[in-house]
């Protein structure tokens, strides 16, 4: 069901004359690599690498390894462009081939209860956005598609980061219609104060991510109150590509020093409970990299996790209810 675009794969290898070729695969598609790795090499001169480290986005591309491996090319499956790297990079965006029609009109009395919504998608259903737009819209509802504004390359495309352009329509819309997976919807979820419902095409799915939201805040809400007794703060920087804020950090270094308390940043590849257990002076981590890390991994740390606007809360420059109302799934600008 996910168009992998093998053709456009081996037109821009011959293109490039590419003699090494490193491919990067999400872990739910790794197991295309096998398949992959033949067809290419059989109809191209080129040597096809596989990435075995975990990919988790287009912030995360492996740059590093391709140079060491002397590849012409990095083939990236499942994301669109985030950044600009200084590389060759094919984005192959992995579409859901499907007709949801069915999926939408089983489910439109459910989307019929708002008169105004705003569509978004992850890239792998974005191409599904107008068909949906075409239906609520014959339906009479009122149909509006966020810019790519922030990380967003395309517009109604949504990240698991920073939702900036469907925040910008929070005052215009009664609520927002997400075709996705349940990881990017929470974004916007966790960020506004309007409904949003969960459309999920692969396992036809409609979802109110309401009461995870609910149970998520009040366990960031516990978080916050535990790191407003530390005294040691670890700026934790991200190494990948697309994820490095050395000046964001120094920056939340001043501002932690500044109140009398002590801050070291610390750079790390892969960030590893393990290994930061070794620092057991420091009582609270700050996530410069993606703010889903606290979210979703801070039961796996021991220690509080927090976001950037949740150091600004513990540093008492941001209350609780401001931070909740701006939505605090932002990703830190600086990124390369």
């Amino acid at each position: 069901m996910y168009n992998l675009e093998e053709d456009r794969i081996i037109e821009e290898i011959k293109k490039l004359s590419a003699k090494r070729v490193l491919l990067q695969l999400p872990e739910g598609l790794k197991a295309e690599a096998s398949r992959l790795v033949n067809l290419l090499e059989e109809k191209t001169d080129a040597s096809i690498f596989v990435s075995g480290q975990a990919c988790w986005g287009a912030c995360d591309l492996p740059i590093d390894e391709a140079r060491t491996l002397d590849a012409n090319l990095i083939v990236h499956f499942g994301h669109a462009p985030f950044h600009k790297p200084d590389f060759p990079i094919l984005y192959v965006e992995t579409r859901y081939e499907c007709d949801i029609t069915p999926f939408i009109q089983k489910n439109l009395e459910t989307f019929k209860k708002f008169k105004k919504v705003a569509l978004v998608a992850s890239v792998q259903h974005l191409h599904q956005i107008p068909i949906l737009q075409k239906i609520l819209e014959k339906e009479g509802l009122e149909v509006t598609i966020p810019k790519g504004l922030g990380r967003s390359f395309y517009d109604g495309q949504i990240l698991g980061c920073e939702p900036s352009g469907p925040k910008l329509l929070e005052r215009d819309v009664d609520a927002y219609l997400s075709i996705a997976n349940q990881f990017h919807t929470l974004a916007i979820t966790l960020s506004t104060e309007k409904p949003v419902l969960l459309l999920d095409p692969v396992h036809e799915q409609v979802k109110d991510l309401q009461p995870l939201k609910e149970q998520i805040i009040r366990k960031r809400f516990a978080v916050i109150e535990k790191a407003k007794q530390a005294n040691s703060f670890g700026i934790l920087v991200s190494l990948k590509s697309g994820q490095l804020n050395t000046v964001v950090a120094e920056n939340l270094k001043k501002k932690i020093t500044d109140k009398d308390k002590e801050a070291i940043i610390i750079t790390m590849k892969e960030f590893q409970p393990d290994e930061l257990l070794n620092f057991g002076n420091i009582d609270v981590f700050v996530i410069t990299a993606c703010p889903r890390v606290a979210i979703e991994d801070q039961p796996r740390y021991g220690k509080p996790v927090l976001t950037l606007k949740e150091l600004f809360v513990v540093l008492g420059e941001l209350s609780w209810e401001d931070n909740l109302k701006q939505g605090f799934i932002t990703a830190p600008y600086g990124a390369k």
